[in-house]
């Protein structure tokens, strides 16, 4: 509020006796402080807008370029060739000034100049040294010579200190593949899952396509290539999220738990730490103080994704929606009971410390006020077809109190429900740990504002979780957040042995306000339309959590296996023995390897996985030939996902070719075929100790479950796993009620039975 603070700042009277001036002075201290603070953060955006420029180039570049400049210019040779002469005669008012500062500024100008140049060249050498993929393939703990070279000299020229974009311009831009090599890869894709007839097919349509237009498609695809950062990234955000008119709940979004252990039960205080240390986060990223990601520990990984973790809202328009990033935000909305809260988490320019922020929670959880029509079911229009929020956002609440609310969501931090419910979960398979996952996953259809970046929840027994709007990043970056919350509760902020937040409440605050809603009848109509809808939606979700601890990576490395070749190879038989046939299978991977990269799809679905399962089934094969197919088939897997992160992946550049082909109104039968096979098995790896200090071993309280999303296919199954330390691995599987074909709990018996089975080929 700091404009009715500066309105009351100075208060002024025309008297007989003259003009009267008061003021007030904490005021005025609070106009100073806000007016320092902006303009230290316009010197250090600058400072931090040339540093990033230039990087690799470092201060101490530029330091040493002055030094030398300065002493070439007063040195009796003339060893800058002329250039600091002409610079100093070209001063504008030079000749207004003392010859000694005209040196300094033209010795300041050349090195700035230099150093700058010296940046670019810096940042163009590590771009193609990036470019540089043979890493991948070689295994690990035995690179070659030629690798060892390339990473040391990565590290000398990956500069020091880095902030958390500093290698944006020097990432290299995702290659667009040889579209014969696309072509081929793809059909050794399907072979296993198309009847003889349908193959023949595929490899004669595939075949007039790359002869024929696909030369035209694939041209446009890398003349856009040249003259955008990443030639995916921008129509993969559009068409696929953005575009989709599918209700986001289920269809879209994503969910996380937090770590094993409860740090507090009480949920005022979980809420109060949550909230400051989300702050704190957001705190690392607009200062870029986060540390970027490597791989490997020394090659960067592309940090964009970050920059809309916060204040990010997806907004519902006709056709395409709208993600909208707001600047800068000091406020949360709450969700409690029915009713949205306004609260504000800074006073006088500082954020708020827990205690406070706990104060102010439990004037929510005390508030006894009802809600008004149409208010308690309002997150349901979230919920509903992207087309009818749209016209529903537009016609009432575009104007007045409505629009003033809804602007206050929009453009909140992010936003948090302070659940009624107790949830729990544990290190084992139970009802209560699929009633956590389901809850996250879609709430009871009004119990989060799905259009935000992410949404927190924050229950009655103190347990916490998010679910996650998903155009705007991929999971990585959420589990990345609640490393760093975890963390944080733990070690930095902590709580009182009565569990409350640590320290005494500071300020005398003003408890947070209501939003107002004046909410139309038929308004209402619509919200309790879409309420029902969501309510049909979530009747229709089968979710089930396994815990899988009779072995973990572990037991899979001392096979000397990788432990996601391992669990795709186990999902392909447990999947073969659900369904009794082979199906087109997703499975996530990163490019963030090159700039602005976001996922690319590994299939895991082989030639050798398939006979490595139907060898599994056939009681006449032997241990031995059961345990080299499985080999090979595991070493097929992970070569494919190794050219999925090094931008040689199938799907991208089929779904780029495809739009370029709308572009160009020319339709293409093959690209039209490829794209329209179901992914009946979705699967993704949730990433987990990406903070340098966590350390699942050493800290097993931090364990966490991971998170899980809805099935892409209606008769299909969605499966996300996290390796959880060394000996659990816990799987979310999902599936529709509605399928015949499918059912959570046994596909989970299926998973279990098979990676039992395959540990037992290597058993003595």
């Amino acid at each position: 509020m700091a404009e009715a603070r500066l309105g009351v700042a100075f208060q002024f009277q025309v008297t007989e006796e003259g003009i009267i001036v008061n003021y007030d002075r904490n005021a005025l201290k609070f106009v100073g402080r806000a007016v320092m603070k902006s303009a230290k953060r316009r010197v250090k955006g600058a400072k931090k807008a040339i540093l990033k420029r230039s990087f690799p180039a470092t201060p101490a570049t530029w330091i040493l370029l002055v030094a030398a400049l300065s002493a070439a210019r007063y040195s009796e040779n003339e060893t800058t060739l002329g250039v600091l002469g002409k610079v100093e005669r070209g001063l504008p008012w030079g000749h207004n000034l003392d010859p000694k500062t005209v040196i300094a500024v033209a010795v300041l100008v050349c090195a700035t100049l230099l150093w700058m140049v010296i940046g670019h060249i810096q940042q163009f050498t590590l771009r193609k040294l990036l470019s540089y993929r043979a890493f991948l393939y070689e295994p690990r703990g035995k690179l070659s010579l030629k690798t060892k070279i390339w990473l040391a000299f990565v590290k000398v020229l990956g500069g020091k200190n880095p902030t958390l974009y500093s290698y944006e311009k020097s990432l290299p831009f995702l290659p667009v593949p040889d579209l014969d090599a696309t072509t081929k890869r793809y059909l050794e894709s399907v072979r296993p899952i198309l009847s003889e007839e349908r193959f023949k097919k595929m490899e004669k349509l595939a075949e007039e396509f790359k002869n024929g237009l696909g030369k035209k498609l694939q041209r446009y695809l890398v003349w856009k290539s040249w003259w955008s950062t990443n030639y995916i990234s921008d129509w993969w955000q559009q068409f696929v999220y953005l575009r989709s008119r599918e209700p986001l709940m289920i269809n879209s979004n994503y969910y996380g738990f937090d770590p094993k252990q409860c740090p507090s039960r009480i949920q005022s205080a979980r809420a109060a730490n949550v909230i400051h240390s989300l702050f704190l986060y957001r705190k690392q990223i607009r200062k870029e103080k986060l540390q970027p990601q490597f791989s490997m520990g020394i090659i960067p990984l592309c940090s964009e994704q970050f920059r809309k973790t916060f204040n990010t809202t997806r907004i519902p328009l006709k056709e395409q929606d709208h993600l909208h990033h707001h600047g800068s935000s000091t406020h949360v909305v709450i969700y409690h009971r029915g009713r949205f809260f306004y609260l504000q988490a800074f006073h006088r320019g500082l954020l708020l410390k827990p205690a406070d922020l706990e104060k102010q929670i439990l004037h929510i959880l005390q508030d006894e006020s009802k809600p008004v029509s149409g208010e308690e079911l309002l997150p349901a229009l979230t919920t509903a077809e992207r087309n009818l929020w749209a016209d529903t956002r537009s016609t009432y609440f575009s104007a007045g109190v409505n629009k003033q609310s809804l602007d206050c969501i929009e453009q909140a931090a992010f936003f948090l429900n302070l659940e009624d419910l107790e949830l729990d979960y544990r290190e084992e398979e139970c009802e209560d740990t699929d009633s956590f996952g389901r809850y996250l996953l879609h709430g009871n259809g009004h119990s989060c504002w799905f259009d935000k970046s992410f949404s927190a929840y924050i229950f009655k027994n103190g347990r916490f979780g998010m679910t996650a709007e998903h155009s705007w990043a991929d999971a990585p970056i959420m589990s990345h957040l609640g490393e760093y919350i975890a963390l944080d509760e733990f070690f930095l902020l902590g709580y009182k042995e009565d569990g409350h937040c640590k320290g005494e409440p500071e300020f005398n605050l003003r408890p947070p306000s209501r939003l107002q809603w004046d909410i139309p009848e038929k308004c209402v109509g619509i919200i309790e339309t879409c309420q029902e809808k969501a309510e049909d939606l979530i009747k229709d979700l089968d979710l089930h959590i396994l815990v899988h601890n009779a072995f973990g990576k572990g037991a899979i490395k001392k096979m000397k296996l990788s432990p996601d070749g391992f669990i795709q190879m186990g999902l392909q038989l447990a999947y073969f023995k659900d369904q009794e046939h082979f199906s087109l299978t997703y499975e996530s991977s990163m490019t963030r390897l090159f700039r602005e990269g976001r996922t690319e799809t590994v299939r895991p679905c082989t030639m050798d996985s398939c006979a490595f399962v139907r060898a599994m089934l056939n009681p006449s094969s032997t241990k031995s030939e059961k345990k080299e197919l499985m080999l090979k088939a595991v070493e097929t897997h992970v070569t494919g996902f190794k050219k999925a992160m090094s931008g040689e992946g199938v799907d991208r550049h089929l779904f780029g070719l495809y739009v370029v082909s709308k572009y160009l109104e020319q339709d293409s039968p093959f690209l039209i075929e490829a794209l329209k096979e179901p992914w009946k098995l979705s699967t993704s790896q949730t990433a987990t100790q990406q903070l340098t200090k966590t350390n699942y071993d050493k800290m097993p309280g931090l364990r966490t479950a991971g998170g899980g999303f809805g099935p892409v296919a209606d008769d299909g199954y969605g499966v996300s796993y996290i390796i959880s330390g060394e000996e659990v691995i816990y799987f979310h599987v999902t599936c529709k009620v509605s399928s015949q074909r499918t059912d959570c709990k046994r596909f989970s018996e299926r998973i279990k039975e098979s990676l039992k089975e395959m540990k037992a080929l290597f058993d003595d």
